[in-house]
C-alpha cells in the first residue's frame, strides 16, 4: 500500500470527460483517498477554481440569457485558466503538492476547439500562452457515450435540485459527439499522458484503474 512520503516535485493530475462521465465524483473520491493517506494535495476545478473564476463560471455556464460569441466564450475560459494557474495551481506545485484539477486545456481544445469548429492550432497556442506552457503529468479521461452521459447528467440535475442543464450541457447531441471524438483524438496524440477509462464499468472499477495510474506516477516521484 502506498503511503505518504515527500515528493521530489509537485504533480499535476487532470480529470477530463464529457457531460455525465463521472469525472468530478472520481476526482473527489481520489482526493479524499490520498488525503487520508497523508499526501499533501489540493482539489480544484476549471472554470471556478479562484474567486475570479467563480464569477467567470457563472457567466459562462449559468447566465443563459447572456449571448456569448464563440470567441467571447473561448477567451473567458482562457482568462479563468490564466488566473487559476497563477493564483492556485503553480504555487501548489511549487510547494510539492499533488494538484487534482477538474478540466484543463484539453477541455478547451475539445469544446471550444473541435466542437465549435475553432482553429485548433491557434487555440492550442493560446492555451500554452495563458498557462505558461504548463502540462499535466497525467490526464485521466473518462470516456462515455454522449447519449448515456447526458442521461446521467439529467439524473444528477434531478438529485441536486437544479432547474435545468447549464449552457454546455444544453448543447445538441452532435456537439457532445464532436467533444468525445476530439478527446479520443487528443488521447491518441498524447498516449504517455492520457489514460482512457471506459465509464460503462462499475464506479469501483473506474476508481481502481484511476488510482493505479496515479500511484504509479507518485512512485516515480518519490
Amino acid at each position: 500500500m502506498l503511503e505518504s512520503s515527500r515528493l521530489k516535485k509537485g504533480l499535476f493530475i487532470t480529470f477530463e470527460g464529457g457531460e455525465g462521465s463521472g469525472k468530478t465524483t472520481l476526482q473527489q473520491k481520489i482526493f479524499s483517498h490520498l488525503q487520508a493517506k497523508g499526501f499533501s494535495s489540493i482539489s480544484t476545478r476549471a472554470p471556478g477554481g479562484t474567486p475570479l473564476g467563480l464569477s467567470i463560471r457563472d457567466l459562462l455556464l449559468h447566465q443563459k440569457n447572456q449571448f456569448l460569441s464563440k470567441k467571447a466564450e473561448l477567451f473567458l475560459f482562457l482568462a479563468d485558466r490564466a488566473q487559476h494557474v497563477a493564483e492556485l495551481i503553480l504555487p501548489a506545485l511549487n510547494e510539492k503538492k499533488i494538484v487534482f484539477c477538474d478540466r484543463f486545456n484539453d477541455s478547451t481544445l475539445a469544446y471550444q476547439g473541435a466542437a465549435r469548429y475553432g482553429n485548433l492550432e491557434f487555440i492550442e497556442l493560446l492555451c500554452s500562452f495563458v498557462t505558461d506552457s504548463l502540462n499535466p503529468d497525467l490526464t485521466l479521461y473518462l470516456d462515455v457515450d454522449p447519449v448515456v452521459g447526458l442521461k446521467r447528467a439529467r439524473q444528477a440535475i434531478s438529485k441536486q435540485g437544479k432547474a435545468e442543464y447549464d449552457r454546455l450541457e444544453n448543447e445538441a447531441l452532435e456537439f457532445h459527439q464532436r467533444v468525445r471524438e476530439s478527446y479520443l483524438h487528443i488521447a491518441q496524440k498524447h498516449p504517455k499522458r492520457f489514460v482512457v477509462i471506459d465509464t460503462h464499468r462499475s464506479m469501483d472499477e473506474v476508481f481502481e484503474i484511476a488510482l493505479t495510474s496515479i500511484e504509479h506516477l507518485i512512485r516515480e516521484s518519490l
